[in-house]
């Protein structure tokens, strides 16, 4: 008997079997995992979770930012406080050495003063009734020597206050020189306290001397507080080649803004072309009052010194 071989057939029934409950094993599993959901709720709350974190750093860093600003603030204001604590005590330094210098300048005046003091208190207000045979040379340490004598008076606010006293010493100027051939009185700006005599010497006798001093006492002429034009009228219309003068310079201070170009310039002004010689010998008679810097002395000094004159500061 001939054997038939079996033929072998892969989907048979087991085979099918297999493959199904395989199958629907997978897809129970897939049921029941829920690994999508897991993962899905898992991810949103680390994302919600991070932009937490970065918002709240967002914060911090903008409080930081804001923190850092004010700070800076701070420190500017700080250096500009410093700045100006610096600056003040700067001021409050060369005001503290100005008042020092200013001191030592008047305790020197003062102190060179004393016998010019002393002589001008011996004056007599009134003319003496007998005149000198002979004229002397200087009074105090004041040449007296000059035929015509030119006052220029500042009249500003501070020297009203002390008028009398400055009437005074007007006198007593003039009594050290007791016979001149003519004198004025300029203000500091060069205007002639008797307006009919300006341009002329106003003659020297008693009775003019006196009149001439009880209009002074009421003068209230406008002042700039700076005897430079005076000074300058007095050389232009008064002071002549031919003729000795002397000019009295009185005030407190000087108002203008520099020294060495206006002494060079009315030295200049003072000097006779052809001869070399000065028009005028230049004196200063310095008050103080309520408005007294040390400017005026400063300026008549020097001035004084170069035009053969004298410079007095008078104590209080």
């Amino acid at each position: 008997m001939k054997l038939r071989k079996k033929e072998l057939d892969i989907f048979n029934l087991s085979f099918l079997d297999i493959i199904s409950c395989g199958f629907g094993a997978v897809v129970m599993l897939v049921l029941i995992s829920k690994t999508n959901d897991d993962v899905s709720i898992s991810g949103k709350g680390e994302v919600e979770h991070l932009l937490t974190t970065v918002i709240s750093l967002e914060n911090t860093i903008s409080d930081i930012q804001q923190t850092i600003e004010q700070q800076s603030s701070e420190t500017q204001q700080l250096s500009n406080e410093q700045q100006r604590l610096k600056n003040a005590a700067q001021a409050l330094a060369n005001k503290i050495q100005q008042q020092k210098e200013k001191q030592t300048s008047l305790a020197d005046d003062i102190e060179g003063l004393s016998l010019v003091q002393s002589t001008l208190k011996q004056a007599s207000i009134s003319t003496p009734k007998t005149k000198n045979t002979k004229r002397d040379e200087e009074v105090g340490g004041i040449p007296v020597d000059s035929d015509y004598v030119v006052f220029i008076v500042d009249t500003s606010g501070s020297m009203q206050q002390i008028w009398s006293r400055v009437s005074t010493e007007i006198i007593n100027v003039l009594n050290i020189h007791p016979e001149v051939k003519g004198f004025q009185i300029l203000n500091d700006m060069g205007t002639s306290l008797i307006s009919g005599y300006d341009g002329k010497w106003i003659p020297d006798t008693a009775g003019r001397r006196k009149n001439v001093i009880n209009l002074f006492k009421s003068w209230g002429e406008f002042s700039n507080s700076s005897p430079v034009e005076g000074i300058q009228t007095a050389l232009r219309k008064y002071a002549k080649a031919n003729i000795s003068t002397s000019i009295y310079v009185f005030g407190d201070d000087y108002s203008g803004s520099s020294y060495d170009p206006v002494i060079d310039s009315l030295t200049k002004q003072n000097l006779i072309s052809t001869t070399g010689n000065q028009l005028a010998k230049i004196h200063g008679i310095g008050f103080i009052s309520p408005g007294t810097t040390n400017r005026f002395g400063i300026l008549m000094r020097e001035l004084t010194k170069r035009n053969g004159g004298t410079f007095l500061a008078l104590p209080l």
